[in-house]
């Protein structure tokens, strides 16, 4: 798949700003971010890219001058896009991504090799990040899990290392599809079964533990389903929107018979737990 990367510039005493921007762009479509020392960049399918969506003055914040260009990132040029930006992290002091070319940390207790492609899922997005808190801290040895938005399949790798008893990874993106599937591979987690799909493939399936790391508007769209597959006395775990978002998703899935259970928050946005 051909991507489209947005480059943005601010101010030096406007880069608190970056957040918003990411939201709004979030919304239009863009799939990916990574902040820079300018701004940030955005990544969205070159398919869906409109570039007269640049002009919404609704998608600048107001009184910041946002200097922009754009270009399209050909598939085959993506990995050294990646490279150039993808850095290990440590999280939970448990928890250490890295990819293939960074040294290894054998004295971590997870370690997880993510090759960096065009999916989302690096653990460098907050919301990747507090997911993985949320698996670090939660039993969830012996359960079966769905990882739904898959991305790099970072999570449902970590699932299978936790000692989850059965994984399914689904995600709507043909790339991120074929990523999981190399990202399973090379971290020895292949009992992970991986689909190309969405919601629609959840018809008469039934699992303990589910990840949603999407983003708001597909959350909302897609819960009734999330909880029709979750056994009873499960738990949902959903991320990929903001803080002021906590109250919508709450009410959507307090109203299907759900419990609000807690939240972590990092740089405004949020992941949550339900069951």
């Amino acid at each position: 798949m051909e991507y489209t990367e947005l480059r943005c510039s601010l101010p030096a005493d406007k880069l608190a700003f970056t957040e918003l921007i990411m939201a709004r762009l979030g919304e239009a479509g863009f799939e990916s971010f990574s902040e820079t020392d300018e701004g940030l960049l955005a990544y969205i399918p070159s398919a869906q890219f409109d570039p007269s969506i640049l002009n919404n003055p609704l998608l600048w914040p107001e009184g910041v001058e946002v200097g922009y260009t754009w270009e399209v990132i050909p598939e085959q040029n993506w990995n050294a896009v990646w490279e150039s930006n993808f850095e290990p992290v440590i999280l939970a002091e448990k928890c250490y991504i890295r990819a293939p070319f960074h040294p290894a940390m054998p004295e971590i207790e997870y370690e997880i090799v993510i090759e960096p492609k065009m999916s989302f899922g690096t653990a460098h997005h907050e919301t990747t990040a507090l997911m993985i808190e949320y698996l670090v801290e939660m039993q969830i040895k012996g359960l079966s899990v769905l990882d739904m938005g898959c991305g790099t399949g970072i999570l449902a790798i970590l699932a299978v290392m936790r000692g989850a008893d059965k994984v399914t990874a689904i995600d709507n993106d043909e790339w991120a599809y074929r990523n999981s599937l190399e990202n399973i591979e090379r971290n020895k987690t292949t009992s992970v079964d991986v689909y190309l799909g969405d919601a629609a493939l959840l018809k008469g399936k039934k699992f303990d533990f589910i990840i949603a790391n999407i983003n708001r508007n597909i959350l909302l769209n897609d819960i009734k389903d999330y909880c029709n597959s979750l056994n009873s006395g499960g738990t949902l775990l959903m991320s990929g929107f903001y803080i002021p978002d906590l109250v919508a998703i709450t009410d959507a899935a307090e109203s299907l018979g759900l419990k609000y259970q807690g939240h972590k928050e990092r740089n405004n946005w949020v992941a949550a737990s339900f069951s």
